[in-house]
């Protein structure tokens, strides 16, 4: 049979972990956490299933699930969105993203995406019949390179794509990138698609400039987040798309005939713990320690840190160390060293090497300091 995806071989999170098991290395690739989640949400799920919400929910989401979204919103970005239009919850975040592009692409279309990027955006774009239209982010720091992004524009460009707190690099968007994002998907009469599932894990005093926060572009946008990156659950794939009411009564066509619905019992028991403001208030704080503690103990390597403000990641540089590719070396990291990361040219669809691998920080503090130890013998 014909591919509907030719050039998309297999994750490199999925190599990079089955390396890791094979090796017996420490995972620091995929992000994940592997520390507990909260005892008090298990019993809240738990307690719905005993109550007997075990059958299909609404296609939409739980109501009262839904209601605490809007009003945590309303709470964080003083924006008023309506639980019953405007807001579905869907199985993840991936999933939430995949569906935007499945509403709003049209063979032939253009998409503007920024590289590095998360592995899942180009086979989303390919699959739906679009154009990928990759615009690299300004190495090393990562900042956004505006007046390309206008030059890449053109009569079929749909769509652009952006996620605050990044992955792979854990840059955040500043209110001056929304702004010239407003004026570009504004004047050229753009769809927006807004990856923000780490919208609470940012640091050194940043905010999260949410496109909710801005009327006139939530108007053309989808917004996508996570609850597992928020509630240490990523196994349990949930997450909800925020869109305006006219794109969002197109989302859910797809989303009916896909998914239908999403599990239940979780839904009741993220909407009850949902209360707890502290937990997702806290949770940035608490990433922070975790990304400084391995700071200091990456700090006499000859690693080079590139600095993280967001999400799980922060990468480091090794070109004082080998000259080999990044994932020659990330490999070599996994066999000799018995760490496993990313290499960073796996988020690029030409393979830029800039000799970058990522790592993972949402990790328990034992995991980070024998990390630390078997990337402490690394010598310039």
């Amino acid at each position: 049979m014909q591919s509907k995806l030719p050039h998309i071989g297999t994750s490199i999170f999925t190599v990079m972990s089955q390396l890791a098991v094979q090796h017996k290395a420490i995972n620091l690739g995929q992000g994940f956490p592997d520390f507990p989640m909260s005892a008090q949400l298990i019993e809240c799920v738990h307690q719905a299933m005993k109550d007997g919400s075990n059958q299909y929910a609404h296609t939409y989401g739980v109501p009262l699930l839904r209601e605490r979204l809007a009003e945590k919103i309303r709470y964080l970005y003083q924006t008023n969105i309506h639980p019953d239009t405007e807001i579905t919850v869907t199985p993840g975040g991936t999933y939430a993203i995949f569906s935007a592009f499945s509403t709003i692409i049209q063979p032939g279309d253009e998409v503007i995406i920024f590289e590095p990027a998360y592995d899942s955006y180009i086979p989303n774009i390919t699959f739906n019949g679009g154009i990928v239209v990759p615009i690299e982010l300004e190495f090393p720091t990562y900042s956004i390179p505006w007046e390309k992004v206008k030059a890449a524009i053109t009569p079929k460009t749909k769509a652009i794509l952006v996620n605050t707190p990044h992955n792979p690099t854990g840059r955040v968007f500043t209110k001056e990138d929304i702004l010239q994002l407003q004026d570009i998907v504004l004047q050229h009469h753009l769809y927006l698609i807004s990856d923000e599932v780490y919208e609470h894990l940012i640091y050194d005093d940043k905010q999260h400039e949410t496109v909710m926060k801005y009327p006139d572009l939530f108007a053309r946008s989808f917004v996508c987040f996570s609850f597992g990156k928020t509630y240490h659950c990523t196994g349990w794939k949930l997450g909800y798309c925020v869109a305006p009411e006219a794109l969002m009564k197109e989302y859910r066509k797809i989303h009916q005939f896909n998914a239908f619905s999403c599990d239940t019992p979780k839904q009741i028991g993220i909407a009850n713990y949902m209360t707890h403001q502290e937990a997702y208030l806290n949770i940035g704080l608490m990433y922070q320690e975790k990304r400084d503690l391995l700071r200091d103990l990456l700090k006499d390597t000859p690693l080079v840190r590139i600095p993280s403000s967001g999400s799980y990641f922060e990468s480091y540089r090794y070109d004082s160390i080998s000259n080999e590719s990044d994932k020659v070396f990330a490999e070599k990291l996994v066999k000799e060293y018995g760490i496993a990361t990313i290499p960073m040219s796996a988020f690029y669809m030409n393979g830029t090497d800039h000799k970058v691998i990522r790592l993972c920080f949402a990790k328990k503090t034992e995991t980070l300091e024998a990390a630390a130890a078997c990337l402490q013998k690394l010598h310039a």
